[in-house]
């Protein structure tokens, strides 16, 4: 192998995930060179020794394929510049990298390291930023000590910063007493890695600590899917292919052992239903049964309400207003006021807007206490545009404590409401699900309204699909089509979709708000977007923020990571000094962006959407603009956010966009399911544009046998299943 030495010039692309770099290097003698390979998290301005060999890319040509890298702190001048301007060290950016070193020349960082008091020698570097650094300098030589431990069992320490975070300085005693606790306790760290890092620290094989994390790791790729229980034999089986266990009496043994350690430190509930034996994590079965027996006490507890039904009833029968109710509209506000929990779901077009509307001008009429809310803030937002009352989000309305890391409204601090309306409650998992009817008084009604035909949520549980199939709570289903939304073939092709209908492009006395692009090639797509963008969607007064490119996946040439790469490229091309990179993202000040993990500290979650408002480049800080937040980013945390010019169809759920485009082509054939293609129609306000392959779309249509969530809420519901 061959042998390169040079400093860190700049970081081309980073995966937090596996470590893999690429990056140029600079030699003596003023040479640049590309690196790629799997390296420890690199700063700019490092020196590092690599070996490898040389390459020749197709595409890019000459390349070192770096199989090993060390690292050490910079000693020349330019290194060292280059090291503090990079931002690792919080206090330190390009301006005050400059002064150091004017002032310190090559031994700035032994100042920093050993005398951090001379730093008030140096103009505009007062208390506060020297406090700063001196932390930010400690705590990157913890994380530093982390790296070489890690490199030292040779697993990339692209996990360091994240480890040091949540452990401190207690990080490398928990590594060496159970490394697969990473896979539990930190975000961005699967069981995968924790293994990967287990077996070079020299755990055995077979080990029980292994099986265990193996049985946890797989039970939770199946919640991943949306599920909540795994069936016992399967788990076992995916656990020994996992693990690469031969299928012996000693491992079935040690299976068995590990899940009575799970099951007596109550990690885990074993479920017997239909001769077959399931598995959940237990804060999964406590929370899908403790949903059933509050909404059974919630039914069974009187209302002190008191609506002259009849009297409503003829109210609205002789109603011949703009606002008219159809029969299962009447249907479903009477059911509202006469069962303690009600579900109404329907399509697009189909009244549920307007029952809600009228629901509530009733409440408000006989003062009934009430609250509105939706899983998400664009949800909120929507239906307290629509109906003019004020909604909230759900999280907001529970009012999350960070300090407990819980919701204040629970069993013992219930909402102030006699009645809750919940808008799009296709989209809450049964966590969000479990909170809210905790936090209802036993008086109080609520209603789920959503569109069952949509995807389910993206959090594991199918609650508002449970709900009806239970048969146990009244439902009032909404078919009829108004008029007015006849007129748009958006919604007649939402509902031909769900009827298994190819969508139509024609229809007489429609607005032409629906197209089809036919393309066989993906790679045309970035082509059909340029057009679509800078020439289409004027024509219909839509603005490009107004607008999104939704897709069934991430990877691929027809994914969201390629197609925010080129969409940023389109939308945002300008090249200025705010603009920070971060793991192969680019970010620029206005930026459409997206948070992909719950983030109870900044109040803020899962597919909520922002903007980037500004950059802090010497700082490495990100401002993002969420609705009425305006939040800052560290470091350590632009991995909870990604570009979304695109997103999955998945993501999308409780949002509208002016104009929303839809490429489905066959290399999506894994995921193409009708709610799919339904999911992403109903998303559109103004416009939809599909673009693709014929066969895909009606490959997705034909397709509606979605996978079933493995979940027991309807028979908690009706009946009593035995858990051991």
């Amino acid at each position: 192998m061959e042998e390169l030495i040079g400093i860190v010039d700049r970081i081309i692309f980073h995966n937090s995930e596996n470590g893999f770099t690429i990056f140029v290097l600079q030699m003596p003698r003023a040479q640049t060179t590309i690196i790629k390979g799997y390296v420890p998290t690199l700063q700019p301005g490092e020196q590092v020794t690599l070996k490898g060999a040389w390459i020749m890319h197709p595409k890019f040509g000459k390349q070192f394929d770096a199989q090993s890298c060390q690292t050490s702190l910079p000693t020349s001048l330019i290194g060292i510049k280059k090291y503090l301007s990079s931002g690792m060290i919080k206090g330190i950016g390009p301006v005050y990298a400059e002064k150091l070193v004017k002032a310190f020349g090559q031994q700035v960082l032994e100042v920093i390291d050993k005398h951090p008091y001379r730093l008030h020698e140096v103009s505009g570097i007062g208390t506060k930023r020297v406090e700063c650094i001196i932390t930010a300098w400690q705590d990157q030589k913890e994380i530093s000590h982390v790296m070489v431990f890690l490199q030292e069992k040779n697993i990339s320490p692209a996990y360091a910063t994240k480890i040091y975070k949540k452990y401190g300085q207690n990080s490398i005693h928990i590594l060496q007493e159970n490394p697969y606790r990473l896979a539990d306790d930190i975000w961005g760290i699967g069981f995968k890695v924790a293994d990967q890092i287990a077996q070079n620290m020299g755990f055995e094989h077979d080990s029980l600590k292994r099986i265990t994390s193996g049985l946890l790791y797989t039970l939770s790729t199946l919640v991943s899917a949306g599920h909540l229980y795994g069936e016992l034999e399967m788990l076992k089986n995916k656990a020994v292919t996992l693990l690469d266990l031969e299928q012996t009496t000693d491992t079935a043994h040690k299976l068995k052992l590990a899940l009575h350690e799970l099951y007596n430190s109550d990690r885990i509930k074993l479920i017997s239903h239909k001769d077959k034996h399931y598995v959940a994590l237990s804060v999964h079965y406590y929370s899908e049964k403790g949903i059933a027996q509050k909404i059974k006490k919630l039914i069974e507890s009187p209302t002190p309400l008191s609506f002259d039904i009849n009297s409503i009833y003829q109210q609205m029968r002789a109603d011949n207003g703009r606002f008219a109710l159809n029969e299962d509209q009447q249907k479903g506000i009477l059911a509202c006021l006469q069962n303690k929990v009600t579900v109404i779901t329907g399509g697009p077009g189909t009244g549920k807007t307007t029952l809600i509307k009228q629901l509530l001008t009733i409440l408000d009429q006989k003062k009934v206490r009430y609250k509105l809310a939706a899983p998400t803030g664009r949800a909120a937002k929507r239906i307290t545009e629509s109906t003019r009352r004020h909604a909230s989000t759900l999280h907001r309305l529970l009012e999350f404590d960070v300090g407990s890391m819980s919701f204040k409204h629970n069993e013992q601090n219930a909402l102030p409401v006699d009645f809750l309306i919940v808008d799009e409650a296709s989209m809450i998992d049964v966590f969000l699900a479990y909170a809210v009817v905790k936090a209802l008084p036993y008086q109080a009604h609520v209603v789920f309204i959503g569109d069952v035909d949509q995807l389910p949520s993206v959090g594991a549980g199918n609650i508002l699909k449970d709900l009806i199939t239970s048969n146990y709570i009244p439902t009032v289903r909404l078919t009829n089509i108004f008029r007015q939304a006849q007129d748009s073939l958006i919604i007649v092709n939402a509902h031909r979709i769900n009827n298994g209908e190819f969508p139509t492009q024609s229809q007489p006395n429609s607005r032409r708000d629906f197209m089809f692009i036919k393309e066989d090639n993906p790679e045309m797509v970035p082509e059909h977007l340029k057009r679509i963008y800078l020439q289409q969607l004027s024509r219909f007064s839509i603005l490009p923020s107004e607008s999104i490119v939704l897709v069934p996946m991430n990877r691929g040439s027809v994914g969201t990571q390629k197609l925010n790469y080129d969409l940023q490229q389109l939308l945002n091309p300008q090249e200025t000094e705010k603009q920070l990179s971060h793991a192969g993202t680019l970010f620029k000040i206005g930026d459409r962006v997206m948070q992909i993990r719950n983030n109870y500290d900044k109040n803020i979650f899962n597919g909520d959407m922002g903007m980037v408002e500004d950059i802090n480049v010497g700082e490495r800080t990100i401002m993002v603009r969420f609705l009425d937040q305006l939040l800052e980013y560290e470091t350590t945390e632009l991995d909870e956010i990604v570009l979304a010019y695109s997103t999955s169809i998945h993501k999308s759920q409780g949002s509208e966009f002016n104009a929303v485009i839809v490429p489905i082509f066959m290399q999506h054939f894994t995921l193409l399911q009708r709610n799919l293609i339904y999911t992403a129609i109903t998303r559109a306000k103004k416009l939809c544009i599909f673009i693709g392959q014929t066969k895909a779309i009606a490959m997705a249509i034909k397709n509606n046998k979605s996978a079933e969530r493995i979940t027991f809420l309807p028979q908690y519901l009706t009946s009593d299943l035995q858990c051991r």
